[in-house]
């Protein structure tokens, strides 16, 4: 810990900004004529000639913001309703585990609960439908884009819930919830007027980064997503992916057309905040009490939030029983009988791709967190903290969408001749592993007290034997949980593994999804069942080994 005080927050600066800035500038030069073949049709001629390029935008529009609204609103009613109940509880232990299962393998779960043919269907059938054969019904990859509205919300509900929850300590919401209830407003109403404005002030970048994501997602809308047109991510990626190179200037300005509506969108979210914002001012000062709606709320809270999470975990052991499914017939709601013949067929392919995907997610993780733990330890001995442009320096890589520029880097890449494969994968990973390290480790870090450090230093312990000593030890938990967190997301990146990797570098992630239009459910089951084994084995270690160091001692055990 010798290095001077500003290398470590610098080079985590520039992992978070260069790769962003670099990629824009090389993805977005051949759009704007550098870098494009000569004598060619304007590429943003040749994009507004596509035939899909009104129903692409109107896709990520609408999803983008309909799966935003939904996530929030399902969060806001979950903890409005029932936060510091008993339900409470139960709905945080039922999500939480949801947040490290990969957005793949989540949307292959939802495709095998509400296909025609999916287990929905079969348990209605035939007794309530009459169906004895799926029916005609196009309800996955819909052109409304209604299943993967679906899709994004299940993934997106968890992560909002825990950044709320975690933003409570740095509010006054609870107090503010209190003050509410004895003015006589009820539970969710009184929450809704006066703890959740102060919340979401602590939350709107996160909330922003949903926004984002899905409006840009790659993954989930190839599988969840309409096909023709599909969303402009997906059609962006195919034209990266062609082997007609002036194809890559129709891509640029197809990219720089995708941040334009997500910057847009932003603004457009900014400003319905504001008209909530009025809104909500004024119902307060009406001094409605509202005690008719309350009940409905909550019930319509707990319904929404249950369904999240069995819906995710439904659609996990659907997976888990399609990879080892027999002959399993339509209107059957099990298979006759189960076998290891899929694992048996496709293991010896699977078994190199899941080490290369947990040698990638590990090498990212680890980098992570040594430069989290190095920038937090840097930002305690030296008393400097993030301010708003920090925060908006961490959360860059998430705002700005992944195909807006990770096509750059790879014509950087190229440019430079540099080859594509493992390492710039883990390093493109390192820029979307970082942010999530950092807000996972920075509570635990600056929630200890303290005074144990002073305690150390009066008898005569440096600043490094008190990093080692001290604070690593008592940062066991968090440390290897916020690993865990790291993994998991390194884990379910498809597009910097396709992009920098070129095809030679394959992850459980880019084979499921590759296998969506093959339609083999028995080898996406599998797939799937392993990348979501994949993310959630580092959680289950994070849990188990602090236990097991600290058996006698509870309070480092963590959790």
């Amino acid at each position: 810990m010798s290095l001077p005080r500003y290398t470590l927050p610098a080079l985590t600066v520039a992992l978070l900004t260069l790769p962003v800035g670099l990629g824009l500038f090389f993805t977005l030069a051949p759009a704007l004529g550098y870098m494009a073949a000569p004598g060619g049709p304007a590429p943003f001629s040749r994009l507004m000639d596509w035939p899909g390029i009104g129903p692409a935008t109107r896709l990520s529009l609408t999803t983008g913001f309909a799966a935003t609204a939904l996530s929030l609103a399902i969060t806001a009613l979950i903890a409005a309703g029932w936060q510091g109940t008993r339900a409470f509880a139960l709905l945080h232990r039922l999500l939480s585990p949801l947040l490290s299962v990969p957005h793949a393998a989540a949307a292959f779960g939802l495709a095998f609960l509400i296909a025609p043919s999916g287990w929905i269907a079969r348990a209605l059938s035939p007794w309530l439908t009459g169906w004895d054969r799926p029916p005609d019904w196009l309800i996955v990859q819909d052109s409304a884009g209604l299943a993967l509205i679906a899709g994004l919300t299940a993934k997106e509900v968890p992560f909002l819930l825990l950044m709320l929850l975690a933003a409570r300590s740095q509010t006054r919401s609870d107090a503010h919830a209190r003050v509410a209830t004895t003015l006589g407003y009820p539970r969710a109403i009184g929450w809704l007027l006066v703890a959740f404005p102060t919340l979401y002030a602590q939350v709107r970048l996160p909330v922003y980064v949903v926004l984002a994501y899905s409006m840009s997602v790659v993954d989930v809308a190839m599988i969840l997503g309409p096909n023709t047109p599909p969303t402009l991510s997906v059609q962006i990626t195919r034209w990266m992916s062609d082997p007609d190179l002036s194809l890559r200037a129709v891509a640029a300005a197809g990219a720089l057309w995708q941040l334009a509506l997500v910057l847009g969108a932003l603004a457009l979210w900014r400003g319905a905040e504001a008209l909530a914002a009025r809104a909500g001012t004024a119902l307060a000062m009406s001094g409605h009490r509202l005690p008719g709606p309350n009940a409905a709320l909550r019930a319509l809270g707990l319904a929404l939030g249950l369904a999240v999470a069995l819906s995710v975990l439904a659609g996990l052991a659907s997976q888990a029983i399609w990879s080892f499914a027999g002959f399993w017939g339509f209107p059957d709601a099990l298979p006759d009988a189960l076998s290891l013949r899929t694992w048996q067929r496709h293991g010896p392919m699977l078994a190199p791709i899941a080490l290369t995907t947990l040698l990638i997610a590990s090498l990212a993780a680890l980098l992570a967190l040594v430069l989290v733990t190095g920038c937090l330890e840097a930002e305690a001995r030296h008393v400097f903290r993030m301010g708003p442009a920090g925060r908006l320096i961490l959360y860059l890589p998430l705002l700005i969408p992944q195909i807006a520029f990770l096509p750059g880097l790879q014509v950087l890449m190229l440019t430079f001749g540099l080859r594509e494969g493992l390492w710039p994968v883990v390093l493109s990973h390192l820029t979307f592993v970082l942010p999530y390290t950092l807000i996972a480790l920075a509570g635990p870090f600056h929630a200890i007290d303290p005074r144990t450090f002073t305690a150390a230093a009066t008898l005569g312990a440096g600043p490094n034997r008190r990093f080692w000593r001290l604070r690593l030890p008592l940062l066991l938990a968090p440390l290897l949980t916020a690993f865990a967190v790291g993994f998991a997301v390194s884990v379910g990146q498809y597009l910097p593994t396709l992009l920098l990797g070129g095809g030679r570098v394959t992850t459980l992630t880019t084979e499921a999804v590759a296998l969506t239009s093959g339609g083999d459910r028995r080898a996406i089951g599998a797939y799937a069942l392993a990348q979501t084994a994949a993310a959630l084995l580092p959680f289950a270690l994070a849990l188990a080994l602090p236990r097991l160091m600290f058996a006698n001692r509870r309070g480092m055990r963590g959790g």
